[in-house]
């Protein structure tokens, strides 16, 4: 069974199409979706609307504890699945991407990180500055955090990793960045790279902020004090042929 987690903040207007296009994406496969909640707006009460439509829905609303890592370890430990995947709620993460990255670790992968930079990816949904500071915070992962340097997007927030990756794992997280302190500190030897396409915010607002900037700053210092130096994981660049091929699908022109 596959466990989307979804830690949210105020991100209701996106719940229900997100929920939508994830059930689509995923129809032949068992999963669930679940939301971890720290909103101070009516994001629960819609998400517990819409899992009385949708059966795959589940909720945990935080009212004392706040930020994303935190909420999607939460989501970990509290999934049903063996499979676990994060996506974000704001719908910039296709989530048809789920499917594809569901075959990877079909496939053999113990991790499976979309890209915006491979061939067939994009970052259009990002402005010129939100670009500069993603490129900022990627360079600086992988000068600091030597298993960044194998990665094409290591700041990404969309991924997907078998359970066992991360059950032994001392994992400190702190705000926005949960990815990378799975691959600096998991337990596993094969990481599928997939090309998508990042999209444009449609609804709600975007949560970067000075603070989350030092916090990723401060996660990687640590991280770069304590990773798993044993884990020696290799690294395999799915095409978008390869990617379409493995869900049984021909290949479109990318625009």
């Amino acid at each position: 069974m596959l466990t989307v987690v979804v830690p949210s903040y105020n991100e209701g207007g996106n719940v229900r199409n997100l929920v939508c296009q994830i059930d689509n994406a995923l129809e032949d496969i068992e999963h669930e979706i679940l939301f971890v909640d720290d909103s101070t707006d009516d994001t629960p009460d819609i998400i517990e609307k819409t899992a009385k439509e949708f059966r795959s829905v589940r909720l945990i609303h935080r009212e004392n504890e706040k930020g994303l890592a935190t909420a999607v370890l939460l989501g970990f430990k509290e999934a049903k699945g063996d499979v676990l995947a994060c996506i974000d709620a704001d719908l910039q993460h296709p989530p048809v991407t789920l499917k594809y990255m569901y075959y990877a670790i079909q496939e053999g992968a113990d991790i499976c990180i979309p890209s915006r930079y491979l061939p067939g990816g994009s970052d259009g949904g990002l402005d010129s500055y939100r670009k500069f500071v993603s490129w900022t915070a990627r360079k600086m992962g992988q000068v600091l955090l030597p298993p960044l340097k194998k990665l094409s997007d290591p700041t990404s927030g969309l991924f997907m990793l078998k359970k066992k990756v991360i059950e032994k794992c001392d994992l400190r997280p702190i705000g926005w960045k949960i990815m990378i302190e799975v691959v600096a500190m998991g337990d596993f030897s094969k990481l599928i790279e997939i090309p998508y396409r990042f999209s444009e915010r449609l609804s709600g607002e975007s949560k970067l902020s000075k603070d989350a900037t030092l916090q990723y700053i401060k996660q990687i210092k640590d991280l770069s004090r304590r990773y798993n130096k044993s884990n020696r994981f290799k690294v395999i660049r799915w095409s978008y042929a390869k990617m379409v091929n493995a869900a049984g699908e021909e290949a479109k022109p990318v625009r």
